[in-house]
């Protein structure tokens, strides 16, 4: 049974919101993302003197992707495609979400959506790798940290999302294995190398502190002990400029972020035998079409099965 939803704008995105939250257990930042590009959405359409989203046709569609288009912030930026095509997702799961509750509006497989930019996938072959992973300084806390971070993210194709969210009761070293939530609330389980264990478990034995976060920051002002630690926990941000800088230390030739490492880990697996199937559960993606990127591997080693494989007649 559908529920009754308001067509007028604000009350429709608060009720879309809430949905997302409690019937679809999305993550805060989906929903703060989805937040930020619909509110843009509903201020644009008030100002187009539109007050009821029945009132939303593919023509003010296209006055909208217009707009996106040719946005420019106070500081001279634009929008690029990719982020314009996010506007667009939003906008069409919300109209997609008000006709499943039987509300009039315009169908949202009528908007397609803008071609995105091709984005070349950075990775980094292992010798770089271990470059990378050899630039901390171990002598000071922070470096053994960053060590153990680096690590960590190699050895496991982590999402710094995922990275930053970990707690110590959750990782067991003996197993070398714990379970991570991640994008879409799914759960896998991934898989600490003998190395990267050696060295979370090096960064744990250096703590005094019995705070829940793996991963903690050194700066700003310090719970007490006994707490939880939970606002001393690393920022994605953080382990982004702390990934920056071991790059520009170690001199390698591309700017690597932490998705850049986990690109790295997918194609270490693929390059040393791992199929596309146990990479796509290794990354936890639920489609096997965002898994193929990696056809830079996988395109040499089916040349090579073809060659050694099929009869030259």
């Amino acid at each position: 049974m559908s529920m009754a939803i308001s067509t007028q704008p604000a009350l429709a995105l608060q009720t879309f919101l809430e949905y997302l939250e409690v019937e679809r257990n999305v993550s805060r930042l989906t929903i703060r993302n989805y937040t930020y590009y619909l509110k843009r959405f509903c201020t644009w359409f008030l100002d187009q003197g539109m007050t009821d989203l029945k009132q939303l046709d593919q023509e003010l569609v296209h006055k909208y992707r217009v707009y996106l288009a040719r946005y420019i912030s106070r500081n001279g930026q634009t929008l690029s495609k990719r982020t314009q095509s996010y506007y667009t997702i939003a906008l069409r799961s919300w109209l997609k979400f008000l006709i499943k509750n039987d509300v009039p509006v315009l169908h949202p497989e009528k908007i397609d959506l803008p071609k995105a930019e091709s984005h070349q996938m950075k990775f980094l072959n292992i010798e770089k790798v271990e470059r990378l992973l050899s630039q901390p300084l171990l002598s000071s806390k922070a470096g053994l940290r960053d060590k153990a971070i680096l690590e960590v993210l190699f050895s496991t194709g982590l999402r710094v999302s995922e990275l930053v969210g970990l707690n110590r009761d959750r990782i067991d070293l003996n197993s070398r294995e714990f379970g991570v939530i991640g994008k879409g609330r799914r759960p896998r389980v991934v898989f600490l190398s003998e190395r990267a264990a050696v060295w979370l478990d090096r960064w744990l034995l250096s703590r005094r502190d019995n705070w829940s976060p793996v991963f903690i920051r050194f700066s700003g002002s310090q719970p007490d002990l006994l707490a939880d630690g939970e606002n001393t926990r690393l920022t994605s941000r953080s382990v982004q400029r702390l990934v920056d800088k071991y790059c520009r230390q170690a001199r390698l030739p591309i700017k690597i972020t932490p998705h850049g490492i986990r690109h790295s880990f997918a194609t270490d697996l693929l390059s040393n035998g791992a199929s596309i199937r146990d990479v796509q559960e290794m990354l936890g993606h639920k489609d096997i079409a965002t898994t193929q990127i990696y056809t830079h591997v996988t395109r040499p080693k089916l040349r090579e099965a073809h060659g050694k494989y099929h009869t030259d007649l």
